[in-house]
């Protein structure tokens, strides 16, 4: 089946993908959500360059629904009936196991006819990380909520020692309440790495993220 998967850039959604994948279906584009005011992904905050770079690795279609907060859900839905336009039957999300979250991306696909579905609902959380890191995928730390996780952590790869790290925290070790974001550069769906490099570590409060952008001088 022909599906669009709603992408974060993150861990969670890039190991939904590669499930689908491997479940034989068929990807047609990434969607993703742009904060029209910061032109970034929203929550991710990953800037134009950088997505078509991921895009690019990963052999997709980007899908870019820019949206305010007030508009986000219909947002979302004109990217889905961009998606149906391109063969997508359904809608893949990385959701875990927040019902709330869940039931309102199907509310989306069901406003406009399609089909969804959450290849890792109800998995262990932490049988998710360690899936994600077996498989090979490589994501670094993008932000982390203050208080709750060192922001020595940014720009980081997730791998074993940081699962110790966060163990440790008491965060929820896939930060599904927000503790940290990741974002995917390299494992087994992308032709090749994404080229990048990590800047400025930017504080908004409660949250501290780096900025980390397209390096086009990096070889393949």
């Amino acid at each position: 089946m022909k599906f669009v998967m709603s992408y974060s850039c993150g861990k969670d959604s890039t190991l939904a993908l590669h499930k689908m994948v491997e479940q034989g279906h068929t990807p047609v584009g990434l969607l993703v959500m742009i904060n029209r005011d910061q032109e970034r992904s929203w929550f991710h905050g990953v800037d134009e360059p950088l997505l078509t770079e991921i895009a690019d690795a990963l052999s997709l279609p980007l899908i870019e629904c820019p949206s305010s907060g007030e508009e986000y859900h219909l947002a979302l839905e004109e990217g889905l009936r961009h998606a149906q336009k391109l063969g997508a039957e359904l809608c893949a999300f990385g959701d875990i196991d927040v019902e709330e979250n869940a039931a309102w991306s199907r509310a989306r696909c069901d406003a406009v006819g399609m089909r969804y579905a959450f290849p890792l609902w109800q998995m262990d959380r932490e049988q998710v990380l360690m899936e994600f890191l077996g498989l090979g995928y490589q994501a670094v730390v993008k932000c982390v909520r203050n208080g709750v996780l060192s922001k020595e952590l940014l720009g980081k790869t997730l791998d074993q020692q940081m699962l110790s790290v966060l163990r440790e925290s008491g965060a929820d070790i896939c930060g599904e309440n927000g503790e940290y974001h990741t974002l995917v550069v390299d494992g087994p769906l992308f032709r090749h790495p994404v080229r990048y490099q990590t800047k400025q570590v930017l504080d908004f409060g409660n949250i501290s993220a780096i900025n980390i952008e397209f390096h086009g001088d990096q070889a393949p």
